[in-house]
């Protein structure tokens, strides 16, 4: 059973009719170009790309947090004084004097909280990536859909002028049979209110190709052109079973949750690990110069300092139970996307299979539905048929005609809803003639922390402007 219903789906695909010619063809559109159009113009991409690097930032801000920390001060004061003893005081007067060192504290031990805060910042980092894959997917399926809106809508609006021009000439044939006494004014007053109906159906229709191509140029960046009707559609599952399969393990929502889990359970243990004491090795140098006389100091220090809470009115204790509810949480929100990710694979192929099943059904109806206008519209010139026969043979081939436009544009929107449900609807996968963007190639210039003025501090600035250049 299921593979008579492949079957249909695979005979669907090629029942796809295409309205322009070989020439506009080549010089048309195709999904391909719309798609890597859209990637390389989404600002909603730009917009996660950037969250993405400031994420990779936050790696680089817990690692820096392991390394020295070093300071310089400075400042100008002037001290006066008195001292006496007993009824006789003296004034030491204004003494003018400046101060100028430099700190460095470094962490030596912190029970292991710095660390895991490296750690946790990493795993979501990778979040972060799965969910920039999931909004790849969405501004590429939103392309695919005004793609084939306006495909669809398009076919629609020349379906409506061909059938106004047919029902400009069943109007006129009706007046003449209605001069010559062939039918009544009642079969002439039903064509001009299948005209009328007609006209605005047209309206409609051309109103609809409007607001598609509004939507696709928000959707893919610039305005339709000649778009070419996609002659097959992309490789998928080969089974119901294998797009579940493939979306639970692959799927991008699916990996960032289980990212998540994985940073949760980290801060867990950061917020353990907050509980135990800190170790910091401080040294200090500094100078000390008077502006009115010769006196000077100099001093170094250099010492251990070792610090732990005991008690801070139970806030410790409470961001531990905090952490480990989000961690719950996140535990929680991995079941959630497993049985959303599953439905919505289910969903997209049943759409699938039922779009080449109707592909097939509608192109029946319309072989069957022209034969019988044809027939009816030749006895009603025999006078066997009236005219209402005749407008309803005619509107039952239009419906039908629609009808596999519609089916032809949904089974094509759900074969690539398919790719999204499976998370494969991505560049990568479609192979998309474009300039793939790297997520890893920033977090590797930062996740060291590199200096503003180091040589790795200078190459990521240069970036940064070519960034800002775009």
């Amino acid at each position: 059973m299921f593979q008579k219903v492949q079957n249909a789906v695979r005979r669907g695909a090629l029942a796809l009719t295409v309205s322009v010619v070989s020439m506009s063809a080549a010089q048309g559109q195709t999904l391909s170009d719309a798609l890597a159009t859209a990637y390389e113009h989404s600002g909603l991409l730009e917009q996660n790309r950037a969250l993405l690097r400031a994420a990779d930032e936050d790696v680089a801000i817990s690692q820096a947090l392991l390394r020295p920390i070093i300071n310089w001060f400075g400042n100008v004061n002037y001290d006066y004084g008195r001292s006496g003893a007993g009824s006789v005081t003296s004034a030491v007067g204004w003494t003018p004097y400046a101060n100028i060192g430099v700190s460095a504290d470094l962490l030596l031990f912190d029970n292991g909280n710095s660390k895991l805060a490296v750690e946790a910042a990493k795993e979501s980092v990778l979040a972060t990536r799965q969910a920039l894959v999931s909004v790849e997917q969405s501004v590429l399926f939103n392309a695919v859909q005004a793609f084939m809106d306006v495909v669809a809508d398009d076919e629609l609006v020349k379906l409506r002028q061909n059938n106004l021009r047919l029902l400009e000439r069943e109007l006129q044939a009706a007046q003449d049979r209605f001069e010559v006494g062939e039918v009544t004014r009642t079969d002439v007053a039903l064509a001009e209110a299948r005209l009328a109906g007609a006209r605005a159906q047209l309206a409609a229709a051309r109103g609809d190709l409007d607001a598609s191509k509004e939507f696709y140029a928000a959707a893919v960046g610039e305005r339709p052109g000649n778009l070419v009707t996609p002659r097959s559609l992309p490789k998928a599952a080969g089974s119901l079973d294998q797009a579940k399969t493939v979306a639970v393990r692959s799927h991008p929502q699916m990996l960032q949750a289980q990212y998540q889990i994985s940073a949760s359970e980290i801060n867990v243990e950061r917020a353990r690990a907050a509980m135990g004491p800190t170790v910091t090795l401080k040294t200090n140098i500094g100078a000390r110069r008077d502006f009115d006389s010769s006196v000077f100091s100099d001093s170094a220090r250099v010492g251990v300092e070792l610090g732990g809470p005991i008690y801070q009115g139970g806030r410790l204790s409470a961001l531990l139970r905090q952490s480990m509810a989000r961690r719950d949480a996140e535990r929680a929100n991995l079941h959630v996307v497993r049985h959303s990710i599953r439905q919505n694979a289910g969903t997209a192929w049943a759409r699938l299979i039922a779009a080449g099943a109707q592909i097939q059904a509608s192109a029946r109806q319309v072989e069957a539905s022209r034969i019988a206008f044809e027939g009816v519209r030749e006895e009603a010139k025999l006078g066997a048929r009236t005219t209402l026969d005749v407008l309803t043979a005619e509107q039952d081939l239009l419906d039908a005609e629609a009808d596999r436009i519609d089916a032809q544009a949904v089974q094509i929107v759900a074969a690539y809803a398919v790719l999204s449900s499976m998370g494969l609807l991505t560049v990568d996968h479609l192979n998309l003639r474009v300039e793939r963007y790297d997520p890893e190639a920033y977090f590797n210039m930062v996740k060291n922390a590199p200096a503003l003025r180091s040589e790795q501090g200078k190459k990521l600035d240069r970036v940064l402007k070519a960034i800002g250049k775009e």
